[in-house]
């Protein structure tokens, strides 16, 4: 696989960091960001790449040349005017025969691009884009998902204010079929994001690939001051998926929102006032914020699947306007019990999802990567601290919610709230 890294921009939002170099040049660590790059794709066995430059194009080249000394062959395309994210891209159509990676120069990033690659060739799409939550949400361009993946749904900035989101942010790293250049006009300036994607997805197969490794862009000088930090102290290199990351796994109804029985409204979701930020300091952390939560809301027949979804975006939407984001979500929408009026009978089974059942953790075990033997549940009732207990995790009870009352299994600690259980274990 080739790889094309677009590295032309001007970086005026770091002022003068980066007044004689371009952006993707400046430091990070012992070396530039744009050198980071190219060690990840020789990592993965991508040794043919080219960088598409604009300003200050003489320095990347001259500090490259053709790749030799760092094991890899390297042709540059120079723009002379800004085109986009496309406009360079159409002009070497006929180097690219075969499905190829395209990263951004100024996104800081070390993700196991051998998987990515895999699900891209498994879903046979025009596109794959990578897409991870974000602490910032509300000014970022979101999609969402089907169950197989597959994007419907574009919602670039700004956001309509009287609609919930799913946290699900376009990261900016694409696994493109050549089919893609059929969707570019040449010498028209667009970029993929906000143009192509978005023109396209109903029609041809686009796929996102939510991660939570680290891809973080470098465009103000606070932000390359804490990707510079995170390079420091390892916690680049420790996201990645091949290396084990441990993971707070969290009720909902009373631990996170407030408890209402049976919750299967919109209008009745209201976070705690100390939900945002138990799950900032998670997201400060190494720790994954997991979400897993019984929902017989569906099997009673009180609310559709597309009605749970819209409950969920809601939580997340709120969450992210306090700069809190979560990992994952996972739902188990069975219910064994019968006799109800309106109940789905295809969601009356017994399952190994529901809580005390350990399903939806190993579900995220699976995704994630994650170290069970330093993960921990937090919870206000029995299923969650027996659930902790069959998974072999720490157990947390909150006073919240059911308040931890009529425990069949001791939980390891107790905690008043969400926020206290969180400092307790990050201690």
């Amino acid at each position: 696989m080739k790889a094309v890294i677009l590295a032309g921009g001007k970086g005026t939002r770091l002022s003068t960091l980066s007044q004689d170099i371009p952006k993707p040049m400046v430091p990070i660590g012992d070396k530039p960001l744009l050198e980071h790059q190219v060690d990840l794709l020789k990592r993965y066995g991508i040794t043919e790449i080219t960088i598409i430059t604009g300003h200050l194009s003489s320095v990347i080249e001259e500090y490259f040349g053709a790749g030799t000394n760092h094991g890899v062959t390297i042709k540059y395309f120079v723009e002379h005017k800004p085109m986009g994210t496309t406009g360079g891209l159409k002009e070497l159509e006929n180097e690219f025969k075969d499905d190829f990676i395209l990263f951004y120069g100024d996104v800081m990033l070390d993700m196991d691009l051998n998987t990515l690659i895999r699900f891209h060739h498994e879903r046979k799409g025009l596109a794959t884009l990578v897409l991870h939550p974000n602490d910032h949400p509300h000014d970022s361009d979101l999609v969402e998902l089907d169950e197989e993946q597959r994007i419907f749904a574009f919602h670039p900035k700004p956001h309509d204010p009287h609609r919930y989101y799913h946290n699900m942010v376009n990261a900016a790293l694409y696994v493109l079929s050549p089919k893609i250049f059929a969707h570019i006009q040449k010498g028209k300036k667009a970029d993929f994001g906000k143009d192509i994607f978005p023109a396209i997805y109903e029609s041809e197969g686009l796929f996102g690939y939510p991660t939570t490794e680290y891809l973080k862009d470098v465009g103000t000088p606070d932000r390359l001051a804490k990707v510079t930090k995170d390079f420091h102290s390892g916690r680049i290199e420790r996201f990645n998926r091949k290396h084990k990351r441990a993971a707070i796994f969290i009720d909902r109804d009373g631990v996170i929102v407030q408890k209402v029985n049976l919750l299967h409204k919109v209008k009745d979701i209201e976070l705690f006032p100390f939900s945002g930020e138990a799950i900032c300091r998670i997201n400060a952390s190494e720790y994954l914020a997991v979400v897993v939560t019984n929902q017989s809301v569906i099997a009673r027949g009180l609310c559709s699947l597309e009605e749970l979804d819209e409950i969920h975006k809601k939580m997340e939407t709120l969450l992210g306007k306090e700069g809190a984001k979560l990992d994952g979500i996972y739902f188990c929408p069975h219910h064994p019990e019968k006799g109800f009026p309106n109940e789905r009978m295809e969601y009356k089974i017994v399952c190994d999802c529901r809580k005390p059942s350990t399903g939806m953790i190993l579900q995220a075990t699976k995704q994630f990567n994650i170290d069970l033997s330093r993960s921990v549940i937090i919870g206000d009732s029995f299923r969650d601290i027996e659930c902790g207990k069959n998974a072999g995790i720490q157990t947390i009870g909150v006073r919240t919610g059911d308040g931890s009352k009529k425990l069949s299994s001791k939980p390891d600690h107790i905690a008043d709230n969400i926020l206290e259980a969180v400092t307790m274990f990050l201690k």
